[in-house]
């Protein structure tokens, strides 16, 4: 699917694998709308790649909307990638044995409702937008492509609810596929293992934590970068036979159990 010329949208677009998709994408010659809760990082990397930032928190619909609107004016509106996620870590039950120690149910909702609903309200309301528009020739309206995690499958002590909110995309994957093909729309999902994204920080002890990290890899020994995962992103978005699939992105990594 050519992609130039057309308008996407990137959740959490504003750093780190979101922030290299957007570069990807804009360097096929789509215009794009950064969506992210971080004004300033945002508002410099739409500029960077003449796209626009739209202030996006996807737990509020009316958000994601206004972010759905702005890509219509830009050009009609083909590709949507829901980067936007938080993480969690906590076990189930607490070392004490009382209920308070239990895991934090509020935590556990907050994370599923920005990294699974978030997801699949960003994929109705941008899919709705893309039934709108004229097919190429190809049939096409548009794709999406989530960002899941390994630890959809390889969940580790104490990722209880970010396994669960990306588990929840996983499983959704190949239904809504099905859902969105009477539109000519195709979704993907990829699932990245071990990535050098701002979430481990700066300095030396950063690092040498990623180093260690990057041991446990099978090939290459290392974390992988955000821009090898936007490559398979932008592959998953323009492959017009790729639809309904999870590609793991890990260098063959599976996660123990801690």
């Amino acid at each position: 699917m050519d992609i130039s010329g057309a308008s996407a949208i990137v959740t959490g677009g504003a750093s780190g694998i979101g922030a290299a998709v957007v570069r990807r994408l804009a360097d096929r010659g789509a215009r794009v709308v950064v969506a992210d809760l971080q004004d300033d990082a945002g508002r410099a990397l739409a500029e960077e790649v003449g796209g626009v930032f739209i202030h996006v928190d996807v737990t509020d619909t009316e958000q994601i909307t206004t972010a759905v609107e702005a890509a219509e004016e830009l050009a009609p509106l083909r590709v949507l990638v829901n980067s936007a996620g938080i993480g969690w870590a906590q076990r189930t039950v607490g070392r004490d044995g009382s209920f308070d120690s239990a895991h934090d149910l509020d935590a556990y909702k907050k994370v599923i409702a920005i990294n699974l609903i978030g997801t699949f309200d960003a994929t109705r309301l941008a899919a709705t937008a893309m039934s709108r528009t004229e097919p190429l020739e190809s049939g096409e309206r548009g794709a999406i492509c989530n960002i899941a995690s390994v630890a959809a499958f390889d969940g580790q002590i104490g990722q209880a609810a970010y396994s669960s909110s990306k588990g929840g995309i996983v499983g959704m994957t190949l239904p809504v596929a099905r859902d969105l093909a009477a539109i000519g729309v195709r979704v993907n999902t990829v699932a990245p293992g071990l990535i050098d994204t701002p979430i481990y920080g700066e300095g030396e002890a950063a690092e040498q934590f990623k180093a260690k990290l990057g041991e446990s890899v099978n090939f290459p020994k290392r974390l992988g970068r955000p821009d090898e995962l936007a490559s398979m992103v932008v592959e998953c978005l323009t492959n017009s036979y790729m639809n309904g699939e999870t590609v793991r992105v890990d260098g063959a990594i599976r996660m123990p159990p801690k």
